[in-house]
């Protein structure tokens, strides 16, 4: 089975006095590069946070978040009210205005405001960690998911590939043949006696130059292996990423030694499938 890197995740906790919602979302990198946003209360959490989700999720951009909306009367600011009273008395003595006038001013000067720094609560951190992974199950589902539509294409291109090689193979004697008239047909034309035996001895020569047996059976080889690899119970998009670049090696040498024009547009035919491939491969954990 394959992941994607692709994937979005999300829990919510609700507590007495605010609910915390924790979010992911993932898109394809070849690293790990996580960006995570929190309250500075959680940030002394950050790096086990970290911890949890590298081990977790492997590769991606990750973006992690937690959000806190209060639901209750419940602050960390308080008014700090012998300063504001004193601003408001000297407020008094430089401009008119009633005292509520005088109180938007004053809220609005240094140190009207008091916010008490806020200490975690082990029990809540406790309740918050088991949302981190609930939010990472989510995420991973998704990755699957989406990993399994990828799967269906890789099947469908590898087959594409393989019938498209098959049509090759059956192709070849008649491409090795084509190749023998016009040499033959060359030879004529020059309307010069040439000994037969070494002109046999140089076409084996030349066929066997351009000869494409091997690649033929080394390309359905790395047919095969991309399907066991897709197969196999864990993802490994670097390691099919190598796999289709030995493909794309066979491919392109059968090109360029086919010397046929029928057997090179089925080559490209193959090149456009690979290509698909890759572009997708990018994307798959």
């Amino acid at each position: 089975m394959i992941y994607s890197m692709t994937g979005y995740g999300k829990s919510v906790l609700q507590l007495p006095t605010k609910k915390i919602t924790i979010e992911l979302k993932s898109l394809n990198s070849k690293n790990l590069d996580l960006n995570a946003r929190m309250p500075s209360i959680y940030r002394e959490k950050e790096l086990s946070i970290r911890k949890i989700l590298a081990d977790k999720l492997e590769r991606g951009k990750v973006d992690f978040s937690i959000y806190v909306e209060a639901t209750a009367e419940d602050t960390s600011t308080q008014i700090n009210t012998p300063v504001v009273k004193q601003y408001m008395k000297q407020l008094k003595q430089v401009v008119d205005g009633n005292d509520l006038e005088l109180l938007k001013m004053a809220v609005r000067f240094p140190d009207a405001l008091n916010t008490v720094r806020e200490e975690i609560d082990e029990n809540e951190w406790k309740s918050i960690e088991v949302e981190i992974h609930k939010a990472i199950d989510a995420l991973n589902q998704h990755r699957l998911n989406e990993g399994k539509v990828l799967e269906q294409d890789f099947n469908n291109r590898v087959v594409s590939i393989g019938n498209i090689l098959e049509q090759i193979i059956t192709m070849d004697p008649e491409r090795v043949e084509g190749v023998r008239e016009r040499l033959l047909k060359g030879v004529q034309e020059l309307k010069e006696k040439y000994d037969e035996n070494r002109f046999e001895q140089e076409l084996v020569y030349y066929i066997e130059k351009f000869d494409i047996t091997e690649e033929k059976v080394r390309l359905k080889n790395h047919l095969n292996y991309f399907t066991e690899s897709i197969n196999t119970k864990d993802s490994n998009g670097k390691k099919l990423g190598f796999i289709s670049q030995e493909m794309g090696r066979e491919i392109n040498t059968i090109g360029s030694k086919s010397n046929y024009a029928p057997m090179q547009q089925l080559v490209v035919q193959m090149k456009d499938e690979l290509e698909k491939i890759k572009e997708q491969l990018l994307n798959v954990l």
